[in-house]
């Protein structure tokens, strides 16, 4: 072993012993405790961006009620469409495509589905769809940002092997094939994680400079989102399905960029043509 590869495993970051805690008869699971915490972060955050828009007290509350489960079952769906070889054929279990605690769960319908949630919690509590969107736009970064302390804890979705000083220790038996004699690997999982943070951040700072009104927010989410997602799925190395050699999520995550850019545009220059109408 190389001198710089010793210094890597010394410096790099240990993975969990486990990710389940055994309380009584009840089983404590990291990504299930991750989803719940980044769930009540984006309630709290919604919330109060909602009432300083001038929105009643509890209305996020309420509307989360018919999102969370939307946006999780449209997230297993969307894992289980993409990648029905870990669910599906000789020597797998179907029923295994309902174990979310197992990990599994795609953005792109947690976001499809949420979104269907919060239209018809809109509906039924008369509340402005966009106002909404706007309001959860940062609380949804940073919910997902915690809720990817769960594939820390499983031990999955991590990139291409490394040995930077933040790489990320891997135990032999989670190591995927072809990918064996490595021991450390990019911890995708942290670098999301500080990409979401950030622009959560920078979606408040832009928007207490700028108001964004009109779903142009939660678009700008959106962008920021997808253009992190665009990099970090190009180092990861798990199982997934590929168009051209390249990973699905990869085309997914531009498609989306450009169709909620061209949506901040229309959206600005609508509010630009209304602000100029006598």
């Amino acid at each position: 072993m190389t001198m710089s590869s010793a210094a890597g495993l010394v410096t790099s970051i240990p993975s969990p012993s486990t990710g389940v805690w055994e309380i009584g008869p009840f089983p404590l699971r990291a990504y299930a405790l991750g989803i719940i915490v980044g769930a009540l972060l984006a309630i709290w955050i919604g919330e109060r961006r909602l009432q300083a828009r001038g929105g009643r007290e509890g209305a996020i509350s309420d509307i989360a009620i018919w999102a969370i489960p939307f946006g999780i079952v449209g997230a297993r769906i969307y894992h289980v469409a993409t990648d029905p070889e870990l669910y599906f054929g000789e020597g797998r279990r179907a029923i295994e495509a309902l174990y979310i605690w197992n990990g599994g769960l795609g953005i792109w319908g947690a976001i499809a589905g949420g979104a269907l949630g919060v239209w018809i919690a809109c509906r039924r509590y008369d509340i402005s769809f966009l106002a909404v969107a706007d309001a959860l736009a940062p609380g949804l970064l940073v919910a997902q940002a915690v809720g990817r302390i769960g594939n820390y804890f499983n031990s999955e979705l991590f990139g291409r092997p490394t040995d930077l000083p933040w790489a990320l220790e891997i135990a032999p038996q989670n190591r995927p094939d072809g990918y064996e004699q490595f021991a450390t690997f990019h911890p995708t999982f942290l670098y999301e994680m500080i990409w979401n943070l950030a622009a959560a951040a920078l979606i408040v700072a832009i928007d207490r400079r700028v108001r964004l009104t009109g779903g142009r927010a939660f678009a700008l989410y959106v962008m920021l989102y997808t253009a992190g997602r665009f990099w970090i799925e190009q180092l990861r190395i798990d199982t997934a399905n590929e168009l051209l050699g390249i990973r699905l999520n990869v085309f997914t995550s531009v498609i989306v960029f450009l169709g909620a850019l061209a949506y901040f545009l229309l959206a600005r220059r609508r509010e630009r043509t209304s602000a100029e109408t006598p």
